[in-house]
């Protein structure tokens, strides 16, 4: 009489037990510059320097690759921002250009410094979300790095 082996189960990625990720709180928990996983822990160990892993929940951050992507962010908001002022001072009350200047340049530099690190923060919180680069645990071993 001849014994019935077992299927063998083949693990793949889709059937491993995936951690939920809500990317609107990954993007507000990183906007406030805290871990976008327990929103407790701090991002940053400098001021854009993503710390390599969260000191609460210890989920590993040095995945990230953010690399340009706020900066370009920051270019387009503050631009949304200080360009639509300027056209409505100038063609409301035209003052001196370097009144204009001693305004914009200032409140320029001011507004990029203040929203670089939020903006950093919900660019890793997002990539966390989204399980790009290396935040994903269930990538085989195997695969080559992109």
């Amino acid at each position: 009489m001849e014994t019935l082996k077992p299927a063998a189960t083949v693990w793949t990625r889709e059937a491993a037990p995936v951690e939920k990720r809500d990317l609107w709180t990954a993007l507000k928990r990183g906007f406030r510059c805290r871990c976008p996983r327990c929103g407790e822990g701090k991002l940053f160990r400098a001021f854009l320097k993503v710390d390599g892993h969260c000191p609460v929940c210890n989920q590993d951050l040095s995945h990230h690759r953010a690399d340009d992507l706020p900066a370009y962010l920051v270019i387009v908001v503050v631009g949304h921002i200080m360009v639509p002022l300027a056209l409505w001072i100038e063609t409301d009350y035209s003052p001196p250009v370097w009144l204009q200047l001693s305004f914009y340049l200032p409140m320029t530099l001011i507004l990029s410094l203040l929203l670089l690190q939020p903006i950093k923060g919900a660019v890793v919180g997002f990539q966390w979300a989204m399980r790009m680069h290396g935040f994903d645990e269930n990538v085989p071993d195997d695969l080559p790095p992109v």
